[in-house]
């Protein structure tokens, strides 16, 4: 018995389980059992909606009809749709009528006021970077706010104080 290839071959097989499947998705979900959206301070840019980490949600003019137009990788790589796996997803005092759509994928995103709900890539907690930000991703052209607490958008550009020096925003073919 050479108990040497057996052990390797166990490790090699927990190792491999330890990586697991991984979700690759463009998503932002929500925590389980946590608050799916809440109200936050940020900046010049007032009380806006946040995710369960603190990032500013952000809806786009295209979609205020509810209709999910940010599909393509391209789309989804910058704004993350919040997604859920509850069909009634939580909000704080404030916030507005949250509920969800469902994106043509099969998935539920977060909506406030019938509207879809992103997070920005280049956002960290307590900054809003995408306010007013547009751009053409995967063949569509699309303008985003943050959205306000209630539910409204705002209809400024980045009210974090900061100039970052962004590029207009055309990622089309990234």
């Amino acid at each position: 018995m050479k108990p040497l290839p057996i052990l390797a071959g166990l490790a090699a097989a927990l190792g491999l389980a330890a990586c697991g499947g991984g979700d690759s998705s463009n998503s932002a979900t929500t925590a389980a059992g946590g608050t799916t959206v809440a109200v936050k301070s940020v900046g010049r840019v007032g009380a806006v909606l946040v995710d369960s980490e603190g990032k500013a949600l952000y809806a786009s003019d295209e979609e205020a009809s509810g209709k999910v137009l940010c599909t393509s990788d391209a789309c989804t790589s910058f704004w993350k749709p919040l997604t859920t796996d509850s069909a009634k997803p939580t909000a704080s005092s404030g916030a507005g009528k949250v509920g969800v759509i469902k994106r043509p994928d099969g998935s539920m995103q977060v909506a406030v006021r019938g509207r879809p709900l992103y997070t920005f890539a280049e956002d960290s907690p307590g900054k809003v970077n995408g306010d007013g930000f547009s751009d053409t991703l995967g063949g569509k052209h699309f303008t985003w706010h943050a959205v306000h607490a209630s539910g409204t958008t705002s209809s400024g550009s980045s009210g974090d104080g900061e100039d970052k020096g962004r590029p207009s925003g055309n990622y089309d073919g990234y």
